[in-house]
């Protein structure tokens, strides 16, 4: 028997709070902070740009070390950073609002630091991104609920964890790190959707399955 569209709804609704359910966003808290995510993001974009340009011999001796111009030119930081931006929101409504504006500062500010400072403009990849700030909403809204309760959040949670995984290390034809700083990266995502001992041996083992299957679709993920 199908429900009236209001009737669905409701239920649907009951459902993800079941799952997650939002927290009271008082204005005078959540407007500063959502303003400061999008200064992050444009704070983000310049330093990614500015490292793509600059003498990478000049810079210090750990940056050159951990290679922070390709790190930040991959994509396993930027989805943690819009991991965390999403999670610690208090509703979905503000994770998607705040990771979009994330992506709008850092990916306007890269391409615009990109087109009146270094002279060029680069197409094609900046398609990508715009794809990927365009995404961003919808993909915020539902990790929002990986920090919830029952098989939907491990869910999520483990197949967040797999994408990163997949960028970290290379599971096929032999297990190899293919860039410690993303390692890194994984191991803070590990922290920041931690879970019960049993629901995260279900998340871990979905976040292989993901990276395997990310592996084989796109071989040059890492």
């Amino acid at each position: 028997m199908l429900l009236p569209h209001s009737q669905a709804a409701d239920a649907l609704a009951r459902k993800l709070r079941g799952i997650r359910a939002p927290k009271p966003a008082p204005r005078r808290q959540t407007v500063p902070v959502t303003l400061l995510i999008f200064l992050l993001g444009v704070g983000l974009g310049l330093l990614s740009k500015w490292l793509d340009t600059c003498d990478f011999s000049a810079l210090p001796a750990l940056m050159q070390r951990l290679d922070v111009t390709n790190f930040l030119g991959r994509f396993a930081i930027w989805i943690f950073l819009a991991v965390c931006v999403s999670v610690y929101s208090p509703s979905p409504k503000f994770a998607a609002i705040r990771t979009f504006l994330f992506f709008v500062g850092m990916v306007g500010s890269y391409y615009l630091y990109s087109t009146l400072v270094a002279g060029f403009f680069p197409r094609r990849y900046a398609l990508i991104w715009f794809a990927v700030t365009a995404l961003s909403p919808l993909l915020a809204a539902l990790c929002w609920y990986a920090k919830g309760e029952g098989r939907p959040a491990v869910v999520l949670s483990g197949g967040i964890l797999g994408v990163l995984l997949a960028q970290a290390v290379l599971l096929l034809q032999g297990v190899r790190i293919t860039f410690l700083p993303e390692v890194l990266v994984l191991l803070a995502a590990l922290w920041v959707l931690r879970r019960k001992p049993k629901e995260f041996a279900v998340s871990a083992a979905i976040a292989v399955g993901v990276a395997l299957l990310s592996q084989l679709i796109f071989p040059f993920w890492g």
